[in-house]
């Protein structure tokens, strides 16, 4: 029998070996803002060591990973959000709670893609940054956005097709 510490050993163990991915994802999910990201993966983890986020197998640990490190993002912005509202009714400044813009960029291509990434639905951006970053399947990134596979695989063909269009035709096809 597994005692409480052994399973949170081997919850942070698997945590650590799949640290580097899920910061990549919470920085997808934030925009690209690494301060936002990493205040994102912490709460993230949280979750999942005091219990508030339990993993009880219907997937691979990783696939829910970036389910609870989404919705962490997701209401994270919900609350940003709730603040300004309250600060703008209460005639203050609309921007309290921003996100610095932060494009960290190492080369012009990069930027041009960060670009057009960024003029995509969030849907799609976040199902092509599962799969290509990420290295996920359809499936397991619609398991990962809470939808369907039909509705993530959509959002998947209409990114790329989206992408060809502003990248022109020197950029790789995928």
């Amino acid at each position: 029998m597994e005692t409480r510490s052994q399973a949170r050993n081997e919850l942070e163990t698997e945590l650590t070996r799949h640290h580097q991915a899920s910061f990549g994802w919470a920085l997808s999910c934030c925009q690209g803002d690494e301060a936002e990201a990493a205040d994102v993966l912490q709460d993230a983890y949280l979750k999942l060591l005091d219990g508030r986020a339990r993993f009880e197998g219907r997937s691979s640990l990783r696939t829910f990973l970036f389910g609870v490190i989404r919705r962490t993002a997701q209401e994270r912005r919900r609350k940003r959000r709730l603040r300004r509202a309250a600060a703008w009714a209460a005639g203050g400044d609309s921007r309290i709670g921003e996100d610095p813009s932060q494009a960290i960029l190492r080369s012009v291509e990069s930027a041009r893609v960060a670009t057009a990434l960024g003029r995509l639905s969030s849907r799609q951006r976040q199902v092509l940054h599962l799969v290509f970053y990420q290295d996920m399947t359809i499936e397991e990134a619609a398991t990962v956005m809470g939808t369907s596979v039909g509705t993530a695989r959509t959002h998947y063909e209409r990114g790329k097709k989206r992408l060809r269009t502003m990248l022109g035709p020197d950029e790789p096809r995928w």
